[in-house]
C-alpha cells in the first residue's frame, strides 16, 4: 500500500481523486450502488486515464469494492443468492462478451459531421453521461416508491431476467458502471425481493459481472496496477465506513441528494464531450 502511495503523485487532482475514490466506496457501501457511476468521471478527469482505459479499470474498482461490501451483506443473511445467479448470469456473459469483442471492435474514429468529430472516447463519455442522467433521475424519483413496496413470494419471469440482465452486462461493458441504480428497482419489482436484500443481492451481482468483465480485457490493455491499485484501496476503505454507517443512517434519505449530484456531473460530461468534439 505504501508503495502503491509513494508512486501516485501529489498534485491537486490526485487529492481530489483519492477523495473522489473515497466517496465511491462510501456511497456503495450507504446506498448500495450509484457509487461506480462516479469511476471512470474519476479516472477520466482526475487521474487523466484514456476513457477506454478507464471503462476497464472501472470493472475492476467496482468489482473489488462491491465484493468486500457484499461479505458482510452476506453474513448478515442480505445476500440471496438464488436471486444473484439468476440475474447475474446473464450480465456475466454479455459483460464479458462486450469487454472481449465488442468494445474492441470500435473504430477509433467513428464519423464526422462537419465540425463534430466522433471518436470512440468521445461515444463513451457520451454513452457514460447519458447513463449518469439515467441514474440520477432513478435515484430522484423512484427510491419512496422501491422503499415501500412490500416484498412478496418471488416467482421469476426469466424471460424478462434473461433480458434485464443482458442490458444491464452491455451498458456495464459498453461503460464500465456497475448498473446498481437498475438491478436493485428489477430485484424488487420484478423479484420480490425486501430492499434490504435486494441491495446486498446488488452487490454480488455487480461484483462478479464487473470482475469476470475485466478479465476480457486483460489481454488488450496496459494495465497500471499502481493507480488501479490506489484508486481500488480508496473506494474499499470508503465501502468499509459506508457499511458501518448505514447500520445507523437511512441511505435512502441520502439517495437524493446523490442522485442530483450524479445529474450535475453528467451534463457536465454531455456538455464537455460534446462541445469538444465540435472544436
Amino acid at each position: 500500500m505504501t508503495a502503491i502511495l509513494i508512486s501516485i503523485s501529489l498534485d491537486s487532482s490526485s487529492i481530489f481523486g483519492a477523495i473522489a475514490s473515497l466517496l465511491i466506496g462510501l456511497s456503495l457501501g450507504l446506498i448500495g450502488g450509484g457509487g461506480s457511476i462516479l469511476t471512470v468521471p474519476v479516472l477520466v478527469y482526475l487521474f487523466s486515464v484514456d476513457p477506454s482505459q478507464a471503462t476497464a479499470y472501472s470493472l475492476f474498482i467496482v468489482g473489488a469494492t462491491s465484493a468486500i461490501g457484499a461479505f458482510p451483506k452476506y453474513k448478515e443473511g442480505q445476500v440471496n443468492l438464488k436471486t444473484a445467479l439468476t440475474f447475474g448470469a446473464p450480465s456475466i456473459i454479455t459483460v464479458f462478451a462486450t469487454r472481449k469483442w465488442i468494445v474492441p471492435a470500435i473504430p477509433t474514429q467513428i464519423g464526422q459531421w462537419g465540425e463534430f468529430v466522433l471518436t470512440k472516447n468521445v461515444l463513451l463519455m457520451l454513452l457514460f453521461a447519458l447513463l449518469m442522467v439515467a441514474a440520477s433521475f432513478s435515484m430522484i424519483s423512484t427510491q419512496k416508491s422501491l422503499g415501500t413496496a412490500e416484498s412478496k413470494p418471488q416467482s421469476f419471469n426469466y424471460p424478462l431476467i434473461l433480458v434485464e440482465g443482458a442490458v444491464v452486462g452491455l451498458l456495464t461493458g459498453l461503460v464500465g458502471a456497475g448498473g446498481g441504480f437498475l438491478i436493485i428497482p428489477a430485484l424488487v419489482l420484478l423479484m420480490g425481493l425486501p430492499m434490504k436484500q435486494a441491495v446486498g443481492t446488488s452487490l454480488l451481482i455487480i461484483a462478479a459481472k464487473s470482475l469476470i468483465g475485466f478479465m476480457g480485457d486483460l489481454s488488450e490493455q496496459q494495465i497500471e496496477w499502481s493507480l488501479l491499485g490506489f484508486v481500488t484501496a480508496m473506494a474499499v476503505i470508503g465501502i468499509i465506513i459506508g457499511n458501518q454507517l448505514s447500520k445507523k443512517i437511512d441511505g435512502n434519505k441520502l439517495k437524493k441528494g446523490f442522485g442530483w449530484f450524479v445529474l450535475v456531473v453528467g451534463i457536465y460530461i454531455l456538455v464537455k464531450e460534446g462541445w469538444g468534439a465540435g472544436h
